[in-house]
């Protein structure tokens, strides 16, 4: 199981296809879990989950990554 950010036009664009996503590293896994306040992959795996604009701040440092500011931003566990 791995962790992935994905990344969406805003609902107002009425367009729902992907336009954005990253695998997130093993190394940084836990990182990112403890922004998120999860235990552990296991206990997340059920769909992705919405992402506010401060969490993505953290990801992205935390990750060493730019993610995009103008999409809506999703996170979710993949097997």
């Amino acid at each position: 199981m791995y962790l992935r950010i994905t990344g969406f036009l805003p609902d107002e664009a009425n367009d729902d296809s992907l336009q954005y996503k990253l695998k997130v590293s093993s190394e940084c896994e836990q990182t990112v879990m403890e922004i998120l306040g999860w235990q552990s992959l296991a206990a997340e795996a059920d769909g992705e989950l919405p992402l506010t604009k401060e969490q993505v701040r953290q990801i992205a440092a935390a990750i060493k990554e730019s993610l995009p500011g103008h999409l809506d931003m999703f996170i979710g566990v993949v097997a």
